[in-house]
């Protein structure tokens, strides 16, 4: 098979000459041709550490007889962009590091790719670049920073600042959280929207076994750089694509694998996404549909005790797929040539887990501690819950669907009747929770946050408000277009579509509208007006009274990038994906 850089050598005689400028040798030019795209850069702990991945896995290429060149598309970090417009541009920013990819591995010919990358964006938008090129393709992830003193992490520090608002702690205490939350680079040390997404990317059989999730800072990362670099060679010359690895199987392998972990509700935007750029379709239902009765295995933060650094130590996405075996997929192709069966009973046998149980070991030496295995990933027959982590909820409210994490939910608010509070941006919602302007009952509607509205930020300061307050974090419930941190949670319910920029019935609640939330019976809806109880023909008529008196709002965004995010994305529930009318 001629591969396709020797194809275009022939057409385009300036790649040549415009390479060997570029430092490569003549006798590189026949060589397989590798792209190393990565979000290398000084913009936060989880791309700030890559380059070195970068090298590692360019001197496996070099080693394996190809030639790697460096590509880099810098992402932006969820937690600076906190608490200002910045986080605005998070989502969007997911859309314009595929279109970098697509860009890149287009313009210039190439046999095949290793993507790296870490985080919240930089990896969802990694994973769809990858699918839109469809080159031979490995993905490296990234890894999770280290815990800091006393096991902290920095989901934590959202409680910790509620607190500093509320006059709880003093500021030394809160200028110590933030000073140590954050020891090393690495994504944040939760199971949050980055290290969801790495598991992910290993579950859909795109990364080699065993290598999601490691510490940042663990050499074995650097081999499992090195070894992604020789194995894109062998890729190369085979032909083999993303989309010959990523199916329907694969979508619901990382499915069954994200209820095990309860995975971020973010991950409801990105797999739709991903799926899509394969001609695939899995939408909110589906996740609902597998989560339901599926074993929820991982007791590590937001919704469980340990750091995500532990998740190495017990095995990883391998001993997670072990447990769940039962439910997967096993014939499944991944990058290995092997089946995704083969590739767990080959690990087994060359001893992979004894190898985490040393770090488990040494983990405990260092940190003081003495858990086990089963401490982070529960067997099977011993779950956490038994019915995944998340539910998709419809009704007149949001009839496309809404999502919540019910493991990080307490159970006081799985069912209620609440009173309707719907504040038009998040910064009018948050000075009411911190102020007590929130009652016990009440529903907070956050509206006109989805991606037409102001790009879809998270909500994560106002659900942290809440689920820090003792009496709130178990009275109400927060209800939006817009989205949470995979750290959040407490009684938070995102991703409501349609979203009230579109003129989703979110744009129609008013004050004192009676909310029916029912995550067991799947159900959001208003059931009242005023407070008085209505039948649901009555609350039809009411809706579509008020949707003739709607106005939609002005465009947040005249111009740039969020001008044509909010143009072209569609619904949250569909992935928030840029769509494109024929």
């Amino acid at each position: 098979m001629e591969l396709t850089s020797q194809k275009l050598r022939k057409i385009a005689p300036e790649l040549d000459p415009l390479r060997i400028g570029t430092g490569w040798k003549p006798e590189d030019l026949g060589k397989p041709q590798i792209i190393i795209e990565s979000t290398a850069g000084d913009s936060h702990p989880g791309s700030g550490h890559l380059f070195r991945l970068v090298e590692a896995v360019r001197r496996g290429v070099t080693d394996a007889g190809g030639y790697g060149a460096r590509y880099f598309c810098t992402d932006i970090c969820d937690g600076e962009s906190q608490g200002h417009d910045g986080i605005n541009f998070s989502l969007a920013s997911r859309e314009m590091i595929a279109n970098m990819i697509e860009i890149h591995a287009n313009a210039t010919p190439f046999d095949g790719g290793v993507f790296i990358s870490s985080c919240d964006k930089g990896m969802p938008g990694n994973l769809i670049g990858m699918a839109r090129v469809n080159i031979p393709s490995v993905m490296v992830t990234g890894g999770t920073m280290s815990a800091g003193p006393e096991l902290l992490t920095l989901e934590q520090l959202g409680m910790y600042s509620a607190k500093f608002e509320r006059g709880e702690i003093d500021e030394a205490k809160l200028l110590w959280a933030k000073h140590n939350a954050c020891p090393s680079c690495g994504a944040c040390s939760f199971i949050g929207t980055a290290s969801t997404l790495q598991i992910m990317a290993e579950a859909l059989g795109l990364s080699l076994p065993g290598s999601a999730l490691l510490p940042a800072t663990s050499p074995d990362l650097i081999d499992y750089a090195y070894n992604a670099g020789k194995r894109i060679v062998e890729l190369a010359k085979l032909g083999v694509k993303p989309s010959d690895i990523v199916t329907m199987d694969s979508l619901e392998n990382a499915i069954m694998v994200h209820a095990a972990i309860s995975g971020s509700t973010n991950c409801l935007l990105h797999l739709p996404a991903i799926a899509h750029e394969y001609g695939l379709t899995i939408t909110g239902d589906t996740f609902d549909r597998l989560h339901r009765g599926a074993h929820y295995l991982l007791d590590l933060r937001p919704a469980g005790k340990w750091p995500a650094e532990f998740f190495y130590y017990a095995g990883g996405v391998p001993a997670i797929m072990e447990e769940i075996k039962g439910v997967l997929h096993l014939d499944a192709k991944t990058i290995t040539g092997k089946t995704l069966g083969e590739n767990l009973a080959e690990l087994k046998a060359n001893g992979f887990y004894e190898r985490c149980q040393k770090w488990l070991d040494e983990a405990n030496k260092k940190y003081g501690i003495n858990i086990t295995k089963e401490d982070i990933i529960r067997p099977y027959d011993k779950a956490i819950g038994t019915e995944g982590s998340i539910a998709v909820l419809k009704g007149n409210l949001a009839p496309e669907g809404a999502v919540i994490k019910h493991t990080a939910c307490p159970k006081e608010m799985y069912k209620a009747v609440l009173n309707a509070r719907p504040f038009d941006s998040e910064e009018e919602c948050l000075d009411a929770v911190l102020h007590h302007k929130v009652q016990k009952g009440d529903a907070v509607f956050i509206r006109y946050e989805g991606p037409k509205g102001s790009g879809m930020p998270e909500m994560f300061y106002t659900s942290e408000a809440i689920s820090s307050d003792a009496e709130l974090g178990r009275s109400i419930a927060l209800i939006t277009d817009g989205r949470f941190s995979g750290a959040s949670t407490g009684p938070v319910i995102g991703h409501c579509s349609p979203e009230a920029m579109a003129g989703g019935p979110i744009a129609l609640v008013e004050e004192g509208d009676v909310i029916e939330l029912d995550v067991f019976a799947r159900k959001l809806n208003i059931i009242g007006v005023k407070g008085e109880r209505k039948t649901p023909e009555e609350i039809d008529e009411i809706l579509a009274e008020r949707k003739k008196n709607w106005k939609p709002r002005p465009k947040k965004y005249k111009k740039g990038v969020l001008r044509l995010f909010s143009e072209l994305a569609a619904s949250p529930m569909k992935g928030a994906y840029l769509e494109y009318e024929d």
